[in-house]
């Protein structure tokens, strides 16, 4: 083991060391996560949960269907209705009819939430910068890249 190598580094490390890919990913995922939402809480006194953050994301700059934020968030739609209930309490969000169909409605970020969005990109790119800086920028640019590919694991239908 490493001296140099941050306390905390070296107990992530040794937790890591017996995991298969898949739990490694997720084990990653979950931290990141976690350290993202701690940094936003530091900062903001407006609480967004993960899944808040999610459909954030999928409309930001947009104005989608709600319809469209259920189909694309892999949440029921129930609990996508609530979720978008509690961001519009928040806010986040503002919800209008949609005006091609009386029945579906339009969801689209408020000026808040699309400043709580930029914000929380902000923090993400100074979490990038700090894995970057701890593993290379060229190692970096390949994690990406194994990332972004195919690993052709999509269901049979």
């Amino acid at each position: 083991m490493n001296e140099d190598m941050p306390k905390g580094m070296i107990t992530m490390s040794m937790e890591l060391q017996n995991l298969n890919l898949i739990d490694l990913i997720s084990e990653r995922h979950v931290h990141l996560r976690s350290l993202i939402n701690q940094l936003w809480n530091t900062s903001s006194d407006i609480h967004i949960s993960n899944s808040e953050w999610f459909i954030m994301a999928r409309i930001y700059k947009k104005q989608v269907t709600i319809s469209y934020v259920a189909k694309h968030v892999d949440i029921s739609r129930q609990a996508t209705h609530k979720l978008i209930k509690n961001m519009e309490s928040k806010g986040l969000v503002e919800i209008s009819k949609a005006q091609h169909n009386n029945k579906d409605k339009c969801i689209q970020l408020t000026e808040l939430g699309e400043e709580c969005y930029e914000r929380n990109k902000a923090i993400k790119a100074t979490l990038e910068a700090k894995i970057i800086a701890a593993i290379g920028v060229e190692q970096a640019e390949h994690l990406m890249q194994v990332l972004k590919l195919n690993w052709g694991l999509e269901m049979d239908a």
